[in-house]
């Protein structure tokens, strides 16, 4: 069988597997027309994808809170802006341009 992709092999990654589940796996892949070794460098990365993922959104998370802390101390360069710009805001400056 030729090689499906471009990219050569650098490292192995034997683990030990319980033989039904083996079975069925390489039956679904045989199904699949899809070499199992390809469907397990699939599945190996998305699940990187995902928790890279998951760590973006818990720092995107952890940036906003911080932000939003900021902006409650009276005493924050982030607070007088935000108050400036509720002020701006409650003074309808801008009330022609939101009109539809």
């Amino acid at each position: 069988m030729s090689r499906t992709t471009q990219h050569p092999k650098d490292s192995s990654f034997n683990f030990r597997i319980d033989p039904a589940l083996k079975a069925a796996f390489t039956h679904a892949a045989d199904a699949a027309d899809t070499p199992a070794a390809q469907l397990l460098r699939d599945f190996m990365r998305d699940f990187v994808r995902r928790r890279e993922d998951m760590a973006f959104e818990a720092e995107a998370r952890r940036q906003s809170l911080a932000a939003a802390e900021q902006m409650r101390d009276a005493k924050s360069d982030a607070h007088a802006a935000l108050q400036e710009s509720e002020a701006l805001f409650d003074a309808d400056h801008f009330a022609d341009v939101w009109k539809a």
